[in-house]
């Protein structure tokens, strides 16, 4: 819990500071650690470099003036801590495949990175429970809370849209969440006919417990038999992958053809198919699913 308090600290200097040139020795002397330290524990336990952390939020927060403000790009550009436009231009279109000037004409803002909140007190992995439950009505509230924490996943998520589709998910018994002493720690929406996983996320702070298996494995017994299993993320090489597609592909998953949705470069990535995928009698029972209502593998 100590380290979860120093993070924190260390977040809430960040915030305070955005519009100031921070790097990871500034950070640290301001928070009174080293900065090696300061490093390997912010990565540990924010499941993202404090560089990446901090390039991420400085880039939300200039995009947020890109379309909410008449600011000159040049001014963006230096409260976001660039020295020049040019630098500005490049590393903000290596983020969101447009330029400033670009992003502002559609005027849609969405976040890379919004300001992180952490689970105070969460269980070690080793004990922690891995439940993955069907998602009711009554974990809306919690679900659309959790979205802006694995935002930087899902670029242009449009929360409205995203509502709507997680009801007609909740309806059809194939939305999924796991917590964490009450936390929602992980959240995954699929549809049983096409193999396709429509949303999959895990909370920063748990990114390397592993979860993404757990909710894999629940949805491989739900699949049509014999059906692979889909699911979009980043190109590879998109600066703006926090770490999704390697997870991706650890699972097994394979690349597949390129995409743009919603004018954003993506890629789908396919599980194949085996037997052994669609779980049946005793074993399908194994699989760690529960519903407060009603067992997903009666659905």
């Amino acid at each position: 819990r100590k380290n979860i308090e120093n993070i924190t600290e260390a977040m809430e200097y960040i915030e305070s500071h955005l519009n100031e040139k921070l790097d990871l020795e500034k950070v640290a002397k301001g928070v009174h650690f080293s900065k090696y330290y300061l490093h390997r524990l912010f990565t540990d336990t924010a499941g993202v470099t404090l560089h990446g952390y901090i390039r991420r939020r400085k880039l939300t927060e200039a995009a947020k003036l890109l379309v909410f403000s008449k600011k000159p790009v040049l001014e963006i550009a230096l409260t976001a801590g660039y020295e020049s436009q040019q630098a500005f231009a490049g590393a903000f279109k290596a983020m969101y495949k447009q330029t400033p000037g670009e992003y502002r004409e559609r005027e849609m803002f969405y976040p890379l990175q919004l300001e992180f909140e952490l689970n105070k007190a969460p269980s070690p992995p080793e004990l922690m429970e891995r439940a993955v439950s069907c998602a009711g009505a009554e974990d809306i509230p919690d679900w659309m809370e959790f979205v802006p924490l694995v935002i930087g996943g899902f670029p242009c998520l449009d929360q409205a849209e995203h509502l709507e589709q997680l009801r007609r998910h909740i309806e059809q018994k194939q939305a999924l969440i796991m917590r964490d002493q009450g936390v929602m720690v992980g959240a995954g929406a699929f549809s049983r006919q096409t193999g396709s996983i429509d949303f999959l996320a895990v909370h920063p702070q748990y990114r390397f417990h592993g979860i993404e298996k757990n909710f894999l494995d629940c949805i491989k017994g739900q699949v049509s038999a014999g059906r692979g299993i889909s699911i979009t993320t980043f190109r590879e090489g998109d600066k703006a992958d926090a770490g999704q597609r390697e997870a991706y592909k650890r699972l097994g998953f394979e690349e597949s053809e390129l995409l743009t949705e919603f004018g954003y470069p993506t890629q789908r990535l396919i599980l194949p198919g085996r037997p052994s995928d669609n779980l049946s009698g005793d074993a399908k029972r194994r699989v760690t699913i529960h519903d407060k209502k009603e067992d997903l593998n009666e659905g």
